[in-house]
């Protein structure tokens, strides 16, 4: 009976199992189809979850159950590119504990009522998303809350003092702006509290902390930090990686820190600590990471070598002095010291053996160990601006790893040994300024990586040696102030890279190589030497003049005729000849001094009578030159550029002096600069040039282009500015000369215009919208240093507070302009980031701003739906390899969030500036940590061990 009984009640009771699991099914299908409607979905990443399908337990996209009560307990949906406002409907899941809305585009605010409905969440990451306003109050449950990436606001709750569970908390890179929530040391759970990257308002590091003895990772990294560290910091007896990088510590860093015997990495740099570093470093048996660079410290303990498993030691750009420990790198496994720009002397130690090695700006002296020179896998060693004497060791064949060697600015001496020919991987080899001789060995020949060469300042002699032909990535050649001789290898004209050639204070002979012409050369010089014959036509023009000179064989159009006597006279009936037109050409030169003189002060006087009521000249910085100086060169041959709006002009002056000069026309209206555009209500060129006037007569600043003076009539009007010879980014990037610039190069122009257009911002008062930004206007130097120019639709905008300005007219170009600007007029300064992160998308991709290889779409949208199909390399530019890829990723990565096409959420020019320096893969290295590059990671990515590391 008992079995029958069983037979029958049992059924009954599966039977209403069965329905009730249906019924919450069918309701939690419906739950997630309410909020599949409420979410823009282009990637159809939700198709599975449809009306008609199973259970969503059964193949929906990131919707996991629980085995036995079959409800809905996990929503991952991370990574997925939905957008809308926060599905509050997924609160409506009462079983569910793990949600995942990371790196999506959720915008607008978290409603708090909705929110308290998650109660049974465990897990809850909305980071790298588009949310603003406050944050939302505790969860009772929580495990893990991330919130990086975001854009709140205002102050941490005090409610997250009440987390009674919690273990993980992330709040990185929001807008944070209130007290740093020392409440939180009551959170006594955590092990992971990352605030990194918020502005809180200047606070000192809360002593309260040290209280969480639990925690493994604190990361205050960019929090306004000020005063010195507390002793209570030494109780985190549990901590693995401390990062407190980028604040304002001050005072010494104490004892406390050799407290933290569980602590692997240590990250202090950028701060303002100074004295000596604590004694006792051996405490600190597990730590790999040590970086306190860019501070003050004062000096190097010994006892830092005797910490076991210390694998990177950075200390560079500090004050440090004194000499190396003698025991460095013998009982630990370093492979990366940085200590450059300090003040160490002695020698260096001989028991190293490291992937890279920078030493960079000391004093150092003595002969480097040859133990160092033939590191097995260093691939940086940087040696320049010591005292170094003795050779450079035939062991270097052994650093069959070596990518950079920089020697430089020492005292080594000797032969360069044939056995750096071995070197396959070479990319740079720099060694000028030292007291090398003998000649170039063949076998650098064979470096087919090498890119940039330079040995000047030297006593090399002897000729270049043949198979220059297989160096088809050289592209800087610098062997000027040498005593090499023999003719000029016609073989230099076959390699494509080739930019920078300067060979001049040699003893070269002979012609120059017609082949030369070949060569798509930024700068080159072969002055002083003893070259003869014809130059050929290429150079032989007004801006190479200087190049050329100190070459008395040499003749042209440029230096004067060539000489058609016969070659086979004897030298000493030339120098008969000579002598007598020497003293003829003196008695000429003599009379021609004289009337030119004479020319010049009647043309003075007649131009001062004539021109005086014509033209009228305003300065902005001292000046060696005049009015008149200038209308001397408004010569058509001198034309350098020409819109719509006039011509451009490169002005050589009387003492010397190169500007460049715009001219304006009179009554031309409309600014169409290339696909510049301003729309109805179009500014006349005399708004623009008072704009320009306006703007630039008031601004200092390096990475503004300088505005000497102008000048006015009534039919003309001249802006005099200084003169840019590598001409704009646009010209360069988008020709064939795009491929010579590499990516540190970019890496700076970038970082250039974005500190001029920072001041611009934040600096000036009132702030200055510059309403142009594209490549065109910004100009680069001879050191490729970029500047911000053409001011013509610049607008000062009102005070903090008063909000927006609104303009009648649209200014911009084509491919620049900020989605906005469809809907509405009002400017701010978030246009310019706009346009700006298109500029930093032209310098990864090498790619126009508009193309019809994008179809409808311009360059944003372009890289945007590239990346969705995670075509990572469709995207860098193939000129720049894979050398630097982690770097540019994370540049890549900051252009997107400046275009993106929500204006607020796009960051001030301020934050660009930070976020472009803090990109250099040296400065910081640690990948998996910042939260800012994880919405790219998934795209661009590289795993990052210390022997991959890119270098500066």
């Amino acid at each position: 009976m008992i079995c029958k009984h069983h037979r029958v009640v049992q059924p009954r009771k599966f039977e209403s199992l069965v329905g009730e699991s249906a019924l919450s099914q069918n309701q939690e299908a419906e739950t997630l189809l309410r909020v599949k409607l409420g979410l823009h979905d282009p990637d159809r990443a939700l198709s599975t979850w449809t009306n008609g399908s199973d259970s969503p337990c059964n193949g929906w996209l990131g919707v996991k159950c629980d085995p036995t009560t079959q409800r809905v307990n996990s929503v991952d949906l991370s990574d997925s590119n939905l957008g809308g406002a926060f599905p509050t409907q997924l609160c409506n899941l009462t079983s569910l504990a793990f949600l995942s809305l990371s790196n999506n585009f959720i915008s607008g605010a978290l409603p708090a009522a909705a929110i308290a409905q998650c109660a049974a969440l465990r897990h809850l990451d909305l980071a790298e998303n588009l949310l603003v306003g406050p944050l939302p109050a505790a969860l009772p449950n929580l495990l893990h809350l991330d919130l990086s990436g975001n854009n709140f606001s205002g102050d941490v709750p005090p409610s997250f003092a009440a987390f009674p569970t919690l273990r993980r908390l992330s709040l990185v890179d929001n807008l944070l702006d209130g007290p740093l929530p020392a409440f939180l040391s009551n959170v006594s759970t955590l092990t992971h509290l990352n605030l990194s990257y918020n502005p809180f308002r200047l606070t000192g590091l809360p002593p309260d902390f040290g209280n969480l003895t639990g925690l493994e990772v604190l990361w205050l990294a960019g929090c306004n930090l000020v005063g010195s560290l507390p002793d209570s910091l030494g109780q985190l007896g549990n901590l693995k990686d401390l990062d407190l990088s980028y604040n304002a510590l001050t005072g010494a860093i104490t004892e406390a820190i050799t407290r933290l015997g569980s602590v692997v990495q240590i990250e202090l740099y950028n701060n303002s600590f100074h004295g000596e570093l604590p004694k006792n470093f051996s405490n600190l048996t597990k730590l790999r990471r040590f970086d306190v660079s860019s501070n003050r410290l004062g000096e190097l303990p010994a006892s830092i070598a005797r910490s076991p498993n210390l694998a990177e030691l950075r200390l560079f750009a500090n004050r440090l002095s004194g000499e190396l420990p003698r025991e460095l790198g013998r009982n630990s496994p370093l492979r990366l010291i940085d200590v450059s720009m300090n003040r160490f002397s002695g020698r260096i130690p001989g028991g190293l053996s490291l992937a890279r090695l920078r030493l960079r700006n000391n004093s150092l002296s003595g002969e480097v160990p040859p133990g160092i020179w033939g590191l097995p896998r260093v691939y940086l060693l940087e040696l320049m601006g010591n005292e170094f004497t003795g050779g450079i060791s035939k062991e270097i064949g052994k650093a069959s790893n070596l990518s950079v060697l920089l020697l430089s600015k020492n005292k080594f001496s000797g032969r360069i040994p044939d056995e750096i020919g071995l070197l396959d991987a070479l990319v740079e080899f720099s060694a000028s300024n030292n007291r090398l001789t003998g000649s170039i060995s063949p076998a650098l020949m064979k470096l087919v990586q090498l890119g940039r060469l330079d040995l000047h300042r030297n006593k090399l002699s002897g000729k270049i040696p043949s198979g220059l032909r297989r160096l088809r990535n050289l592209n800087e050649l610098i062997l000027s102030d040498n005593e090499f001789s023999g003719g000029i290898p016609a073989e230099l004209g076959s390699l494509p890279a080739l930019n920078y050639l300067d060979l001049s204070n040699n003893q070269f002979s002979g012609g120059i190589p017609v082949e030369l012409q070949n060569l798509k050369l930024n700068q080159f010089n072969f002055s002083n030497n003893s070259l003869f014959g014809e130059v050929p036509p290429l150079y032989d023009v007004e801006i190479y003049r200087d190049s050329l000179l100190g070459n008395p064989g040499l003749c042209g159009n440029l230096l004067g005729p060539c000489s058609r006597r016969d070659e086979s006279k004897s030298w000493s009936y030339l120098w008969f000849l000579r002598s007598i037109f020497i003293l003829a050409g003196l008695v000429l030169v003599l009379g021609l001094l004289w009337f030119y003189l004479k020319y010049r002060s009647f043309k003075k006087g007649n131009c001062e009578n004539n021109l005086s009521s014509k033209w009228t000249l305003t300065s902005f910085h001292k000046l060696g030159f005049s009015e008149y100086d200038i209308m001397d060169c408004l010569d058509e041959d001198n034309v350098i550029g020409s819109g719509a709006s006039g011509k451009v002009y490169k002005a050589v002056l009387s003492n010397g002096e190169t500007v460049a000069v715009k001219k304006l026309k009179g009554g031309i209206t409309g600014k169409e600069d290339g696909n510049s555009v301003v729309e109805k209500g179009r500014v006349a060129d005399d708004d623009g040039f008072e704009a320009e006037v306006r703007t630039l007569g008031k601004i200092r600043h390096k990475n503004i282009v300088k505005l000497l003076c102008c000048c006015t009539t009534r039919d003309s009007k001249l802006l005099i500015y200084e003169y840019m010879p590598n001409g704009s980014l646009a010209d360069l990037l988008h020709s064939k000369k795009g491929s010579l610039l590499d990516w540190p190069t970019r890496y700076k122009i970038a970082v250039d215009a974005a500190e001029g257009l920072s001041y611009l911002h934040h600096d000036c008062v009132p702030p200055i919208v510059h309403r142009d930004v594209k490549s065109n206007n910004i100009l680069l130097d001879e050191e490729f240093g970029a500047k911000v120019a053409d001011f013509g639709v610049a607008k000062a905008v009102d005070q903090v507070g008063q909000g927006a300005k609104t303009m009648s007219v649209i200014a911009g170009s084509c491919g620049y302009i900020a989605p906005e600007y469809a809907y509405s007029i009002r400017v701010n300064e978030k246009s310019d980031i706009y346009s700006f992160g298109v500029v930093v998308l032209e310098l990864v991709t090498g790619k126009r701003p508009i193309d019809p290889e994008y179809g409808e779409k311009d360059l944003v949208k372009w890289v945007s739906a590239t990346l969705n199909q995670k075509e990572i390399d469709h995207i860098i530019d193939p000129n720049l390899g894979s050398y630097h890829k982690e770097e540019i990723c994370k540049v890549l990565n900051i252009g997107l969030l400046c275009t993106n096409p929500v204006p607020t959420n796009r960051p001030s020019m301020r934050n660009v500036v930070k976020m472009l320096q803090e990109a250099r893969v040296e400065n910081k290295p640690k990948n998996s940590k910042d939260s800012r590059d994880s919405k790219f990671s998934s795209t661009c990515h590289q795993e990052g061990t210390l022997e991959q590391e890119s270098m500066v």
